[in-house]
């Protein structure tokens, strides 16, 4: 979201929704005096939260109450405002490295200690994944002509299982649609690519393909590829039973954001019998900021494609053996969150994971 604030603008919304995260309260100019040294007036506060509400950055619950962060102001504040806790980070790794013990306990056991721990550190639900040991490689890849402009992407793994996904293909110039014998030829020359690069490797990573390679003409299947290669292998991959180690679900549902029975309700639904789907969503940001670290996606409220979390804000990051993403670690909270905190538990929780896998 692109929203360009002025330096007071940034300090008094950053101000804003340290207040509202602490007290759960809807924040007036007078909280704000007396709880920061902004240097302005009174009446100043007012006037730039005026101004931020009208940017969709803040709102009133109540015509008479104080301003309450947005979506869209959070999305600011965790984007442009913050920066990770390093102190809490450390404090991360410690607590895995002093009461995590590789060479005696079970791996679902240290997972499900991990989960406490950060659990304990974050105050939010936290979520691990068992990480994926399939070895899976890909064998074949086609791409096929169906009708007028969808085609169909086949993946055949080594022991012979069969992934597809139809796609339409959205051509530049519609009036200029090449005839279908010149697309087949297309589908034909990007598929040898595909195989040429993709096969013998593990479906982990597919993902990582270097599409500058394709030549120039070919990009736009490239384009229309990326994702639907990733899904492939997502859904390929996804275990028969997927198993979420989850802890820390107590102390959250104690925050006033849930406070109404039917939404517990539904996030527990979500995290007992509907793992897989919430499964798919922490493991689909399979990317990497450098060499070492894990990259931390961060979902907040309407942003969540899943209903009964679209209140809450979800922080997840994937850990690795090696380069290969095999699981993933999250908190769960409400959009209130502590999010210097958050992050720095998640991505310091998924360096150690990945270290400890390697």
């Amino acid at each position: 979201m692109q929203v360009h604030l002025t330096n007071r603008q940034q300090n008094i919304l950053s101000a804003t929704v340290r207040h509202y995260i602490t007290t759960a309260e809807p924040v007036g100019s007078k909280a704000l005096i007396e709880g920061f040294d902004l240097g302005v007036s009174s009446a100043t506060i007012r006037s730039v939260m005026g101004v931020l509400e009208k940017s969709g950055l803040l709102y009133q619950p109540h015509t008479s109450a104080g301003r309450i962060p947005s979506d869209s102001g959070y999305r600011i504040y965790v984007d442009q405002l913050i920066k990770p806790s390093e102190t809490l980070a450390k404090e991360v790794e410690t607590a895995l490295q002093k009461h995590l013990h590789w060479e005696d306990w079970s791996l679902e056991a240290l997972l499900q200690g991990a989960a406490q721990i950060l659990a304990t550190l974050s105050g939010c639900i936290t979520l691990i994944t068992m990480p994926q040991t399939t070895t899976a490689k890909l064998r074949h890849l086609q791409l096929v002509q169906i009708e007028s402009k969808r085609i169909m992407l086949i993946v055949v793994t080594d022991s012979y299982e069969t992934h597809s996904k139809v796609m339409d293909l959205f051509l530049e110039n519609s009036e200029n649609k090449p005839e279908a014998e010149v697309i087949d030829h297309q589908l034909q020359i990007v598929s040898n690519f595909l195989n040429t690069h993709l096969r013998g490797q593990s479906l982990l990573e597919i993902g990582y393909l270097d599409w500058s390679e394709l030549d120039q003409e070919f990009r736009v299947y490239g384009e229309l590829l990326k994702s639907s290669l990733v899904e492939l292998t997502h859904r390929a991959l996804a275990p028969t039973t997927t198993q979420i180690m989850v802890r820390g679900i107590g102390e959250v549902l104690r925050q006033p954001e849930f406070s109404q029975i039917q939404q517990v309700q539904t996030i527990m639904q979500l995290l007992e019998e509907e793992q897989d789907q919430l499964w798919h969503l922490i493991c689909e940001d399979a990317e990497m900021d450098d060499a070492n670290k894990s990259k931390v996606t961060v979902r907040i409220g309407t942003e969540n494609p899943l209903k009964p979390i679209r209140t809450c804000t979800l922080i997840s990051a994937i850990y690795r053996r090696g380069s290969v993403p095999v699981g993933s670690v999250g908190v769960l909270g409400p959009t209130r969150l502590d999010y210097e905190s958050a992050i720095a538990v998640v991505a310091a929780a998924a360096d150690y994971l990945s270290e400890a896998f390697s």
